[in-house]
């Protein structure tokens, strides 16, 4: 699917690390399928670091706004909006630096951008139809933080333990949380069924009108 002619419906998922932002996503995309909706995923959207040292990239706060690249990121989501495909980056964080590889995304009726600050900027925010923010409790989010951190990304413990402490925690009250005052939609109690229920209920009305025959 090249041709968009409607402008799609954009939803932003945003919230801490581990809040269940994914599970969201991922179950808009299964109850409706690639060709209905595309994801757009904020973490691989992180600046690219070739010009450093390993251990200095190793160093760098992940958890501030200024660790992604907002204009490659707003220029594809226009770039869906507009029904154009878009090669999205993929990082690797087990170098904690873009791969060389691409994924290819093309334009849905629905375009979901999921990410620790995707109601962060305002204008990414203007392009969306409806926003989202999972909240969780804070010591959910971390274990569920440090199994995907050892599971996926080879960290020790201990780096888990030091980077929450010293930019996660901190980060996360200071940039994250406030986002919330932008959702259109807050899940208290994160990714839980009945609320993802209700957002795919609204997913599938919206699919539904854009596919509904011109003058009815």
């Amino acid at each position: 699917m090249n041709d968009i002619s409607l402008s799609p419906f954009v939803i932003g998922v945003a919230g801490g690390s581990g809040s269940g932002k994914s599970t969201v996503s991922q179950q808009v995309l299964a109850s409706f399928g690639a060709d209905m909706v595309s994801v757009v995923m904020q973490d691989d959207y992180y600046c690219d670091q070739t010009d450093l040292a390993p251990d200095v990239r190793r160093r760098q706060n992940y958890d501030h706004p200024n660790a992604f690249d907002w204009p490659l990121l707003i220029q594809h989501v226009q770039a869906l909006r507009n029904g154009q495909a878009i090669e999205m980056p993929v990082y690797d964080f087990t170098i904690d630096n873009r791969s060389d590889q691409t994924i290819l995304v093309r334009p849905a009726p629905v375009v979901v951008i999921e990410g620790l600050f995707a109601l962060y900027d305002a204008e990414l925010r203007d392009m969306m139809s409806l926003k989202i923010f999972v909240d969780t409790a804070s010591d959910v989010r971390f274990i569920r933080r440090m199994q995907r951190d050892i599971a996926e990304r080879g960290r020790s413990v201990e780096s888990i333990v030091g980077q929450y402490m010293e930019t996660v925690r901190p980060m996360h009250k200071q940039f994250i949380e406030p986002t919330k005052r932008h959702a259109d939609v807050i899940l208290p109690h994160g990714a839980n069924v009945p609320a993802v229920d209700v957002i795919t209920t609204k997913v599938a009305s919206v699919i539904g009108q854009l596919h509904r025959p011109l003058g009815r």
